[in-house]
């Protein structure tokens, strides 16, 4: 830590979808930098439980686990009444959880449209609406996950691009709603790690083609970004900052 950089010592950050991927990269970083983690899980126990464990050995008694599906209404008080009363305050929000896969027009499903938009806007809504009183108290920050598709659709993905783009708008208002007490960012990742469901080689490689930097990303540069926006950036507000190695200047 610099002489002018902030003591994270001490404080709590609830991050969404923290088991594994981003999300895990998320909780390292920023427990390395002394905050206390509120990790959020939906159907990955064993992960979260070994997560918990490599974070415990090197500082004890500094991570919860939580379980809950954030398609449930009473999740999101459940959450901050959790960080209420295992860490009495909540200093950072991390809407991180996140539903993708393909919705090709033509065979997309209501259900589709409810799951896509519950995990990746309707949840980071409300769950911020419901840690907006605790985050007023410290000052604190709400950093969502969005994503470059947001701006730039993704073929045979509409109703994710549109859940994005809504998630994009969202740090905007919330930015507004929510200042001068809490900041409000976002992180748009670019090629970081391919969908779990696997992708093509031939299609990997076309994505970096298209890409500046001719590489993919990683887990890290998500969370490098993100300590910035909470740590070293006071004075910024309702941005949302594209970690794509220069794939959206490909024309």
């Amino acid at each position: 830590m610099t002489q002018n950089q902030v003591d994270l010592s001490g404080k709590s950050a609830l991050i969404t979808g923290a088991a594994h991927r981003i999300g895990a990269a998320i909780a390292r970083q920023l427990h390395a930098e002394g905050m206390n983690i509120l990790l959020h899980y939906r159907h990955s126990k064993a992960t979260a439980e070994q997560l918990q464990h490599e974070l415990e050995t090197k500082r004890a008694d500094s991570v919860w686990l939580l379980q809950a599906d954030l398609q449930h209404e009473e999740s999101y008080t459940f959450l901050i009444d959790q960080a209420a009363s295992l860490c009495q305050r909540l200093d950072l929000l991390v809407n991180n959880a996140s539903s993708f896969y393909p919705t090709p027009l033509g065979s997309a499903t209501e259900d589709q449209w409810e799951d896509l938009l519950g995990s990746n806007l309707k949840a980071p809504f409300f769950l911020s609406q419901a840690a907006a009183p605790l985050l007023y108290r410290s000052e604190g920050c709400i950093i969502n996950l969005v994503d470059i598709h947001a701006e730039r659709p993704l073929k045979k993905h509409p109703i994710y691009s549109v859940a994005k783009a809504g998630n994009a708008m969202l740090v905007k208002s919330l930015a507004r709603e929510l200042g001068p007490e809490i900041r409000v960012n976002g992180v748009a990742p670019g090629a970081i790690l391919w969908p779990e469901q696997g992708i093509p080689d031939g299609e990997r490689e076309e994505i970096l083609e298209r890409t500046a930097l001719k590489r993919a990303g990683t887990p890290e540069d998500i969370a490098r970004t993100l300590l910035f926006l909470y740590r070293d950036a006071p004075y910024v507000t309702g941005q949302i900052i594209a970690v794509d190695g220069g794939r959206t200047l490909h024309q």
